[in-house]
């Protein structure tokens, strides 16, 4: 019991914290992963690339 409770006092802090920073900044990953998205299209479109092609690989499809 005395081993459980040193592991959770070394361990549960950094977890938590850990655990609220991914919840807290998933948002703003989506946000940029929106802005790079377009941002990509935007290129492909004034570099003449077609634009399809381009969103199947922003996509993830090959």
């Amino acid at each position: 019991m005395e081993e459980l409770m040193k592991l959770i006092a070394n361990y549960g802090f950094p977890m938590v914290v850990a655990g609220y920073l991914l919840v807290r900044l998933e948002p703003l990953i989506k946000e940029l992963q929106k802005s790079i998205t377009l941002l990509t299209l935007v290129v492909a479109r004034q570099s003449d690339v077609d634009v399809e092609q381009m969103r199947q690989i922003v996509e993830g499809g090959s």
